[in-house]
């Protein structure tokens, strides 16, 4: 098996990032590989930057489908997943879907820690497309004088305030660039903390061993319907 992770943006340290978690969780059993997408801006912040992504994002699908089993997008607010979701044959997962559908599976409520205020609603908005508003405790972001702090002690100060005051009950880290923090700020919280990247190997491998892919009966049919 053969997974390609299609990292939306041009940040080649991210990429690795990605990669090295992918190929540790995968240890062996199956291929990973991930990309950087050409011609992307180095950060999806924007819808403009999603936009900006989406010709080499479809390059990247219709050049390599013959030679991998499934894509993973990895970039938390699922820039483009539907039009990938409709041009593939194979399954195609964004980081974003998996990791809040599998946190509504293990917890009462979850809250999303993301990087800045201004992603806020955005977060809120895939949440609703996926339809798990009513379980979601809170999308929060580090707060207060974090100058002296790194960026993992912003997150953990993020994470217990989603705990404690908003009462989530497992965490969704909201960006591929905290990849590799899961397991250590899972430890300090006592709640599962969900990396995305992991998520959405975790559902793409299933799906290909269970043999199924995206429906292509109506939404995600490429063909005209008469």
């Amino acid at each position: 098996m053969k997974i390609l992770i299609i990292n939306p943006n041009s940040d080649l340290e991210m990429t690795k990032a990605i990669q090295k978690t992918a190929e540790g969780f995968a240890n062996g059993e199956y291929e990973v590989e991930c990309k950087s997408t050409l011609g992307a801006p180095k950060f999806i912040e924007t819808y403009e930057d999603g936009v900006k992504a989406a010709p080499g994002m479809i390059q990247f699908v219709r050049e390599n489908e013959s030679e991998f089993d499934a894509f993973i997008i990895a970039c938390h607010c699922d820039p483009n997943l539907d039009v990938m979701k409709e041009i593939a044959k194979k399954p195609v997962l964004g980081i974003g879907e998996a990791s809040i559908k599998i946190a509504s599976m293990l917890g009462h409520r979850f809250s999303v820690v993301s990087t800045a205020k201004h992603s806020i609603p955005n977060k809120e908005a895939v949440i609703r497309k996926y339809h798990l508003q009513d379980v979601m405790a809170s999308v929060r972001t580090p707060v207060g004088d974090l100058s002296n702090l790194s960026d993992e002690e912003k997150y953990l100060q993020a994470a217990k305030l989603a705990i404690e005051e908003d009462m989530a009950e497992v965490i969704v880290l909201g960006c591929a660039g905290m990849t590799g923090l899961d397991k250590r700020l899972q430890k300090k919280l006592g709640v599962p903390v969900l990396d995305g990247v992991i998520c959405a190997l975790i559902i793409a491998t299933g799906l290909v061993k269970y043999g199924v892919s995206t429906s292509k009966i109506r939404r995600y049919n490429p063909e005209i319907l008469v």
